[in-house]
């Protein structure tokens, strides 16, 4: 089970930024620039503390989220996806006249209790 996914059109970009740029990481934004939106950068360019959380890999870049943020979403499934238009973030992919989004679903009775299991 996985608790994020990628689009066939989002790998393709991700892919492009990775020949590009190199090792990549995601984060997803907590709403300061581009609202609430899934950004990407080069991975030294990224700060990262006890404070965010490791949801999976896509496409081979790790992807983060704040935790305060993440209790919002902890029982959601988030696929990233790319729509057309400049975002007003600093995320890679902004130069290509694109920006990458979130589809979220909330998750199945199996998969809620896979990623939050009752104490």
């Amino acid at each position: 089970m996985q608790r994020i996914d990628i689009t066939e059109q989002a790998k393709a970009i991700v892919n492009q930024l990775k020949e590009k740029h190199g090792d990549l990481i995601f984060h997803q934004s907590g709403g300061c620039c581009d609202g609430s939106a899934p950004m990407i950068f080069e991975k030294e360019d990224m700060y990262l503390d006890e404070s965010d959380i490791h949801l999976g890999d896509i496409q081979g870049v790790p992807f983060y989220m704040n935790k305060d943020q993440f209790e919002y979403w902890k029982h959601t499934h988030l696929t990233i996806d790319i729509t057309e238009g400049r975002g007003a973030s600093f995320s890679l992919e902004i130069p290509l006249g694109i920006r990458f989004i979130i589809h979220s679903r909330i998750l199945t009775q199996e998969e809620d209790a896979h990623f939050n299991p009752k104490v």
